[in-house]
């Protein structure tokens, strides 16, 4: 599972294991967002609720994740426990969904470092909401007892490189 908070280079990684032929799970929310944009909505629009937003959010996440096979090898581009950072950002209680990130358990967790933030026509987040969601992000995967490995800024393919070594070596 790859996560991290916006502007880290997750699509990215994803496209590139995609690339050499693993499975990938692409993000539910940019998805979500893509199909909104594409109706016609606005950016604030959609965002007008943003607490609310979050428990759709996490609602579509944990849907797709429990149509996952657990035999299968996938790369997700954010996962359940990922909403807990998000729920604290937007004043929302994380504990309402805290029993749900225990329905799953990944095999790695893989959080990427920040790069310079980029606009996306997506984003709305501040600097200081990023350095928030990063630092929750670890927090909660680590609590959650992950062994959280985090990989650095560099190049795309060399972050690839990285992440399936660490990956070889947790014997996935």
């Amino acid at each position: 599972m790859i996560t991290g908070a916006p502007s880290c280079g997750k699509t990215t990684l994803l496209d590139l294991l995609a690339d050499k032929g693993y499975k990938t799970i692409p993000e539910s929310a940019r998805q979500y967002m893509e199909g909104e944009l594409a109706k016609g909505r606005t950016i604030q629009e959609v965002h007008a609720n943003a607490a609310a937003l979050q428990a759709l959010f996490f609602k579509i996440q944990f849907e797709v994740e429990r149509e996952l096979p657990a035999d299968e090898l996938f790369f997700l581009d954010g996962a359940v426990p990922g909403s807990l950072a998000w729920f604290r950002l937007f004043g929302r209680n994380p504990n309402e969904i805290l029993p749900e990130c225990f329905h799953h358990r990944y095999a790695a967790v893989f959080i990427l470092d920040r790069l310079p933030l980029k606009q996306n026509g997506f984003r709305f987040e501040e600097l200081g909401q990023i350095d928030f969601l990063d630092d929750w992000i670890t927090r909660d995967y680590t609590a959650l007892g992950y062994d959280v490995v985090r990989v650095p800024v560099l190049p795309p393919q060399e972050r690839l490189t990285f992440l399936l070594q660490r990956l070889n070596e947790k014997g996935q």
